[in-house]
């Protein structure tokens, strides 16, 4: 098999098992109606286009020509990093609250590449807070308060 093909396998694979996680954790949830959304309802709306995304890609990874070339190194301080941003969105979102959760998680998940220097990270990390308050807070009227309680002290 080639290195393309066993590639977009591996992802295709990678990605049906985040889809398969997070929307079971999403179904435990209140799932509510398009209209009146509860908690689980947009969590596992996105986990269906992840596994419908993962399918596509496992699809598109079996049928594509094989070669006989090796998958390469693994890309270890990006999956890393990557990983660290969502469980460090996971463990402080109750405790620091939507700003500094998704800043720090954006954060990570910039650094993730060789391509970002700091700067460029922190503008990344930067524009998605505002964005997800935008539409998360304001638009949604999600209940997570944009400080929370590990920070009211200090803010």
């Amino acid at each position: 098999m080639g290195r393309a093909g066993l590639k977009d396998i591996l992802a295709g694979l990678i990605f049906l098992g985040f889809a398969i996680a997070f929307g079971g954790a999403a179904a435990g949830y209140q799932l509510g109606t398009a209209f009146r959304m509860g908690p689980g309802y947009f969590p596992l709306l996105l986990a269906g286009a992840l596994g419908v995304l993962g399918v596509a890609i496992l699809v598109k990874g079996v049928t594509t020509a094989a070669s006989d070339t090796p998958i390469g190194p693994v890309p270890w301080r990006g999956a890393i990093l990557i990983l660290a941003g969502l469980v460090y969105f996971g463990a402080t979102i109750r405790g620091l609250g939507l700003v500094a959760a998704v800043f720090g998680a954006a954060l990570l998940s910039a650094l993730a590449s060789r391509s970002n220097p700091a700067l460029a990270a922190l503008a990344i990390a930067a524009a998605l807070t505002v964005l997800c308050v935008l539409v998360f807070h304001v638009g949604l009227g999600i209940s997570v308060p944009l400080v929370g309680p590990w920070l009211r002290g200090v803010i």
